[in-house]
């Protein structure tokens, strides 16, 4: 059966043009059409477009075969689903600061909600300020999201920048920050070029380690509570140690799942040093300074580490130079509480595109004060209340006796060898233990058998 508009076609036609008979004789299709030709050519094809449009499922811009809601989903949303905004997304950058003291770092676990990190709270902070769409909290990579410094758990930062695009939106500082903890801020922001990327652009890290000086009181002669005093011998003496770090090294065994082969573990370190002490609330705090192009997990923890074990005397100063060798050496890591990234360094950036006069330096100047009033209101007292009440840096200190300092001369010998040494230590460093440990400690007994099931794996 002929379609309705089929029909109407052929009925307009006959209507214009009278009804049609062959005639005989030539016919010239080049002749020139008559008035009422063109009207009922427009007619026929106005009916055949109607035609080819219901034939189609064509109901006035919706497609028949989908239903009203997708329809309405289409008309409210883009091509990819998002929301339809005036305002274009543009590439920024955002320093932060934060006190990591009950975060799993920073770095965002997707799927895994029981680790909350502070990207988890810096991207719910996003998506509810209208800064970026609620899919681009659940996938971070379709706002080009990247971090200078992953930082470890409880690792706290003054002055981390993240980039990302976002919706320059009105007030959108003071939007981020109202659906953010008050130890999380954002303190600044800057535009930067379409393909800069935090982490590839960074030139250079700082970071500060803060620890309370009695962690340097010698292990044999010195007092081991907040009443010690740091002295300028040892303060020199540390000072000449941090500065063997100074250059390029081999930092395998100052990281996880790194063989001394391997290119990447070695890293440059272009300042390390300890200022002067201070006293914050009767106990001593000493700071001290690294900066490095990057660096390893775990990496400034155990340089701390290892430096402390020298101080005190747990570990000879010969141990630093086998630490960069092929051997495997036993190297503390100190507690993630003192460490702090200061700040980040865009030197070369800057260089290129700082003076261009489309682009503003990367230079947070203008928001030092804030920077200096957030440590103190929020990372200085979080280190030194956790340090008097939990006592992080002293309980670490007891289980230096644990590590084992010549593990190099262990693996130099054949294995029975190795075990007999072993044995023959056990005894001694289990009675160190637990003189270290206080009288009466429920620890002692846990501790002891975590270091013999440690001491017979090896």
């Amino acid at each position: 059966m002929a379609a309705p508009g089929l029909r109407a076609a052929a009925g307009a036609l006959r209507r214009v043009c009278g009804s049609w008979s062959p005639r005989p004789g030539r016919h010239l299709l080049c002749s020139a059409p008559m008035a009422g030709d063109v009207r009922a050519a427009a007619l026929v094809s106005a009916a055949l477009e109607q035609d080819r449009k219901a034939r189609s499922g064509w109901r006035g811009g919706a497609r028949a075969w989908e239903d009203p809601e997708q329809q309405a989903k289409k008309r409210r949303s883009g091509p990819d689903g998002e929301p339809h905004r005036k305002l274009p997304k543009r590439k920024i950058v955002l320093l932060m600061a934060y006190s990591g003291k009950g975060y799993h770092g920073m770095q965002r676990n997707v799927g895994s909600s029981q680790f909350k990190t502070i990207e988890d709270d810096l991207v719910s902070a996003l998506v509810q300020s209208g800064c970026i769409p609620e899919n681009h909290g659940e996938d971070m990579r379709k706002m080009s999201f990247q971090r200078c410094a992953r930082t470890d758990k409880g690792v706290s930062a003054a002055g981390q920048v993240v980039s990302l695009k976002v919706w320059l939106i009105d007030d959108i500082l003071e939007k981020i920050n109202s659906h953010l903890p008050p130890h999380i801020r954002i303190l600044g922001l800057k535009r930067v070029t379409g393909g800069f990327n935090s982490k590839n652009k960074c030139d250079a890290r700082t970071y500060f380690y803060m620890l309370p000086t009695f962690a340097f009181a010698h292990k044999d002669h010195d007092v081991q509570d907040e009443s010690y005093r740091l002295s300028a011998e040892t303060l020199q003496r540390v000072n000449g140690l941090l500065a063997c770090y100074k250059g390029t090294h081999n930092f395998h065994n100052f990281t996880s799942q790194k063989g001394p082969q391997e290119a990447s573990a070695r890293r440059y370190i272009l300042d390390m040093f300890c200022e002067e002490p201070f006293v914050r609330e009767g106990m001593e705090f000493a700071v001290i300074k690294v900066k490095g192009q990057s660096f390893m997990t775990h990496q400034i923890r155990k340089m701390v580490g290892l430096l402390v074990a020298i101080v005190k005397g747990y570990a000879p100063e010969s141990v630093l130079e086998r630490s960069w060798g092929d051997a495997k050496v036993d190297v503390p890591k100190a507690p993630g509480l003192g460490l702090v990234l200061e700040r980040v360094h865009f030197e070369k950036y800057n260089q290129r595109f700082g003076n261009d006069g489309l682009h503003e330096p990367l230079d947070w100047t203008r928001e030092e004060a804030g920077v200096t009033a957030f440590k103190e209101q929020h990372i200085y007292p979080t280190i030194i209340s956790t340090e008097r009440h939990e006592r992080s840096m002293a309980q670490w200190l007891s289980t230096l006796p644990m590590h084992d300092f010549n593990a190099t001369a262990h693996m130099a010998v054949g294995a029975g060898t190795k075990v007999g040494a072993v044995a023959m230590g056990l005894e001694a460093r289990v009675r160190g233990l637990l003189q270290a440990l206080p009288l009466g400690s429920s620890a002692k007994l846990l501790t002891c058998c975590a270091l013999v099931l440690c001491l017979l794996c090896r």
